[in-house]
């Protein structure tokens, strides 16, 4: 997830795509009308050194001099129309299966924050439930003050 959004950076899809991210990146100059805003963008400097900290496989970019193009789902099936080779179109079927699956998880992780939250909104006021529960427990445990009565006989006196 980069500036919110799902995205594959342009190493990884010319992997993918068997091609070389230099032959990747010609093609989308070349056709930089396919490529709306929404499709594709460049990483600024403070993004990818984000993206190398926290992905491994990507430490190559680290010394790279160039900033990285970031692929949305849109920019990734445009990549492969433009490559069009067939290992390209292959893989396209597969990026859009990840994509897919990907959106079914984040949408699932929603559900699982929203139900969290309302199990923590049920439970705090079941906290106070409880809390005032044994405070009555304990009133009722209480001896109650001047109502003690001695053992043994006593007299009845009226």
């Amino acid at each position: 997830m980069i500036r919110e959004r799902k995205v594959i950076l342009d190493a990884d899809l010319a992997e993918l795509y068997g091609t070389q991210t230099k032959r990747l990146n010609e093609q989308v100059k070349r056709n930089r009308d396919r490529f709306p805003d929404d499709f594709i963008f460049q990483l600024t400097a403070d993004e990818k050194s984000e993206v190398v900290a926290n992905c491994d496989h990507l430490e190559r970019l680290k010394y790279s001099p160039r900033l990285p193009y970031a692929f949305t789902e849109h920019g990734a099936l445009m990549a492969a129309t433009v490559l069009n080779t067939p290992r390209a179109v292959d893989i396209s079927v597969y990026v859009v299966r990840a994509f897919v699956r990907l959106r079914d998880i984040l949408a699932s992780n929603e559900e699982l924050a929203a139900k969290l939250t309302e199990l923590e909104q049920r439970v705090s006021s079941h906290d106070a439930a409880i809390r005032e529960l044994i405070d009555a427990i304990r009133r009722l445990m209480a001896p109650e003050p001047g109502k003690n009565r001695s053992i043994g006989f006593a007299p009845w006196s009226d």
